[in-house]
């Protein structure tokens, strides 16, 4: 089975064409949509404009941490696939997933064993897990160990992120993800690479 992949954190057009016009584009393209202390946060002007660019074979996904009524209403109309939400409670999820119509990644943040457990309280809400560090805006790691006997029980996909780089051996996250989501590893200080997108989607598509 072939990895699929998340490049998250777009915020320029320039960029985002690269993605979405590449030969083996990414599955899943992500927005930092309400989170201002990510250096990679896209203001919702430069969103409307940005999410004109034709997303082709991939699917947008706004990041949403804990979000709140007025930013859902003020994204409602974007050509959003997926709401990928961090620091929702299933009941705050179940209520977005219904109203706005939308499928959900639900973010489990880990940094012990004791997080993992976390999951099961959005069995039957979610549409993709995600578990990711608890680093949030820092590309910070966790042991990834610590999941890697999930897949086989869930009946849900799952997306691993926290600190991914381009030179990591791929193969390995076939063992405890359906999905990569990568992010502060195809950047040069601080700004998408492009040479290092095409270096990620080129050697995930022969993993």
């Amino acid at each position: 089975m072939t990895l699929k992949s998340k490049i998250c954190g777009v915020s320029d057009s320039k960029t985002l064409r690269y993605i979405t016009n590449h030969t083996h584009s990414p599955q899943f393209v992500g927005f930092i949509v309400n989170y201002p202390k990510s250096k990679r946060h896209v203001s919702f002007e430069k969103l409307k404009e940005l999410l004109k660019i034709d997303k082709k074979n991939c699917q947008y996904v706004a990041v949403l941490v804990k979000p709140q009524n007025n930013i859902l209403e003020q994204i409602k109309d974007l050509p959003f696939d997926y709401y990928q939400i961090y620091d929702s409670d299933p009941v705050q999820i179940k209520s977005i997933k219904k109203k706005y119509k939308k499928k959900v990644i639900t973010s489990i943040t880990i940094e012990n064993k004791n997080d993992i457990n976390e999951y099961k309280l959005y069995t039957d809400i979610t549409d993709i897990y995600l578990f990711d560090s608890k680093g949030y805006e820092k590309s910070m790691s966790f042991n990834h160990k610590l999941i890697e006997n999930l897949k086989l029980n869930l009946n849900k996909e799952v997306m691993v992120a926290g600190n991914i780089q381009i030179n990591d051996n791929l193969e390995n996250y076939k063992k405890i993800a359906d999905i990569i989501d990568i992010s502060g590893g195809l950047e040069t200080a601080g700004l998408k690479d492009v040479s290092k997108i095409e270096i990620f989607l080129n050697k995930i598509k022969n993993t």
